[in-house]
């Protein structure tokens, strides 16, 4: 067994930007470090104006990273800021350890939850689109951080000869993009397809959303008697899973799991994911669910409806769901309920307000104007109980 990489992360708080930098910014970039198998063994904050162009930092509190790393035995080094080309060269040049950004390691993150042939297309899609741009020369690989699928050569696949031009790189890597693109385009009309088959039949669409590791799928489990992965790491999702369910007075509808977000969600992965996320914009109705054992839990639905925003589903009727409440503190769900009224409260460990919720969602289905184009009614009728199909 190979040994657990070792991490020292870094954050840099501007003094012109209000909330650049706080506690809860590297605590996840933390969680994001365990969930790729990589052991934060200390932190270290810089305060500036702006980043040093070319070391981030500045040069004296490079010396200090470059004395903790040496002191910690660390291997690498996570910036929580998106680091440019000749950042990394000059923190990887002070530290004497590899450097990675925020943007990366949630791109590796992704690289190593993909499961079908759709979502490894994406992921190496957005892992391309972030690489081509900072290729440099010198033999340098462009590997994972902790292994997984690009550093067992099915991933990227450019890990070539130290003495292979950075012109045939850029146009391998661009060839790849080409063909990735093609491979997605594709899915993306089978995907159409299937959409416009369910608008015909009558079917409304339920999309669970959410910030990563809210208890998406362990709701799609308890809701439609589905199979999905249960997990207690970041993004565990990335694959979309539909099921049909139906209630015992006759309503059916479909429901799909959808991928996690997170703060700064890379734009390469919004752009790469965007027809899996367009699963939300096509929805009749968001099932928002949202951690409330977290602390972050008002900063998250913020984020969540921040992003439902940019892919076009901010106007797609939302159901607020607060999951967890077997963890929650007291007062925090009391505060979450009083900001947000109309929020159902379950756990979907333990099946409570699990009847609620399933009232809540048929009122908001029955309420739903039938569009015009499909001809959809949220009243479909023939299937009788809950389950899957």
């Amino acid at each position: 067994m190979s040994r657990q990489w070792r991490a020292v992360l870094l954050g840099l708080a501007r003094r012109n930007v209000p909330g650049s930098m706080d506690a809860d910014s590297l605590d996840e970039l933390e969680r994001l470090a365990a969930t790729d198998g990589i052991a934060v063994v200390d932190r270290l904050v810089q305060v500036r104006d702006r980043p040093d162009p070319a070391t981030y930092l500045g040069s004296g509190k490079l010396r200090e990273l470059a004395e903790l790393v040496d002191a910690r035995q660390a291997d690498l080094v996570i910036a929580e800021g998106e680091l440019t080309p000749a950042q990394v060269r000059g923190l990887e040049d002070g530290a004497g350890v590899r450097v990675v950004d925020r943007t990366r390691l949630i791109l590796d993150i992704f690289g190593e939850h993909a499961r079908s042939s759709e979502g490894k297309a994406q992921v190496e899609l957005a892992q391309l689109a972030y690489e081509l741009p900072r290729l440099r020369g010198h033999g340098r690989e462009m590997s994972r951080i902790g292994g997984g699928r690009v550093a067992g050569g099915a991933g990227i696949g450019v890990r070539g000869r130290g003495e292979m031009r950075l012109e045939i790189q850029r146009r391998h890597l661009r060839r790849r993009m080409r063909a990735l693109r093609e491979q997605v385009h594709r899915t993306d009309r089978r995907r159409e397809v299937t959409r416009q088959r369910r608008a015909r039949s009558r079917i409304p669409s339920v999309a669970i959303t959410g910030y990563t590791n809210a208890g998406k799928s362990a709701l799609l489990n308890r809701l439609a008697g589905a199979d999905a992965d249960v997990a207690d790491v970041l993004f565990a999702t990335l694959d979309p899973l539909v099921r049909q369910v139906g209630t015992p007075d006759g309503l059916t509808y479909t429901l799909t799991d959808t991928v996690g977000f997170v703060r700064r969600l890379p734009h390469q992965l919004v752009d790469a994911f965007r027809s899996t996320l367009e699963e939300v914009a096509q929805a009749d109705l968001a099932l928002h669910v949202v951690d409330a054992s977290s602390p972050e839990a008002t900063e998250h639905i913020s984020t969540v409806r921040g992003v439902l925003r940019d892919i076009g589903a901010g106007t797609v009727p939302e159901l607020l769901v607060l999951n967890k409440t077997d963890l929650a503190d007291p007062d925090r769900m009391t505060a979450l309920r009083r900001g947000h009224p109309g929020a159902v409260a379950v756990s979907a460990r333990t099946g409570e307000g699990l009847d609620d919720l399933r009232r809540a969602l048929r009122e908001h289905l029955r309420a739903l104007p039938p569009p015009a184009s499909a001809g959809k009614h949220p009243t479909a009728e023939g299937t009788q109980g809950e389950g899957t199909s």
